[in-house]
């Protein structure tokens, strides 16, 4: 994946996730979310932990060759054991806990993802980097992940305020070709929006037997999601 159609994406994407969130009322914060037990507030704070663990990776020694790429990062090991689950849960939420409102929330996140963004922009294109569970990973297919992410959970968020998914055609087109290659006409076939897709997908949105035959046929890379 080329890093810089990665990081393209995962700007546009970031920043439509920070202006949606800016307009809310402070009591949208405290919406449930499908992502149970985090509030709305909770969950933004998991989206700006998992993009803090960049400058880290950057600053570390680089690993010679990579070893996963980004499916095989949602592999179902230990990352989604009970405790590491845990342990997730407590860091979204101490980090929503920093701030007293949604607004200074949402302008730590728009920190944190420009402050990742603008690093990843200084670093070579095969760059390498090693993540917080060991993988060694191409910076871009690092970076794939952290587009997943934001656009997920936007998606995740949007459904729990009530709101249409903002999820943007350059972040959507990606997850779509990083979910079944570079040929997504079938995906077009389905009929679905790519947030509706991204749903039924990540199991946000139930398949009905019709549609898990329909979906088996792209040839859905499914991932293991905490």
């Amino acid at each position: 994946m080329d890093l810089t159609r990665v990081l393209d994406a995962f700007e546009t994407e970031a920043g439509a996730l920070g202006r949606e969130l800016a307009r809310l009322p402070e009591a949208a914060w405290d919406h449930p979310t499908r992502c149970a037990p985090w509030s709305a507030r909770e969950l933004l704070g998991h989206v700006c932990v998992v993009l803090d663990w960049v400058p880290d990776m950057i600053e570390g020694q680089a690993p010679e060759v990579p070893e996963v790429a980004a499916t095989e990062y949602y592999r179902p090991d230990r990352r989604f054991s009970t405790a590491t689950n845990a342990a997730r849960i407590e860091l979204g939420r101490d980090r929503a806990a920093r701030h007293a409102s949604g607004v200074a929330l949402v302008a730590d996140f728009t920190r944190t993802w420009r402050n990742a963004e603008g690093l990843c922009r200084k670093e070579p294109e095969h760059r390498v980097v090693r993540t917080r569970h060991g993988d060694a990973m191409l910076l871009a297919d690092f970076m794939l992940t952290r587009v997943f992410e934001v656009a997920v959970h936007g998606i995740d968020l949007a459904d729990a305020l009530g709101c249409e998914a903002w999820l943007t055609p350059s972040a959507g087109d990606l997850l779509l070709e990083f979910l079944t290659g570079p040929d997504t006409s079938g995906v077009t076939e389905l009929g679905w929006s790519p947030a509706r897709f991204l749903r039924k997908v990540t199991g946000r949105e139930p398949l009905e037997p019709e549609e898990t035959s329909r979906i088996a046929r792209l040839g859905v890379t499914w991932l293991a999601l905490g």
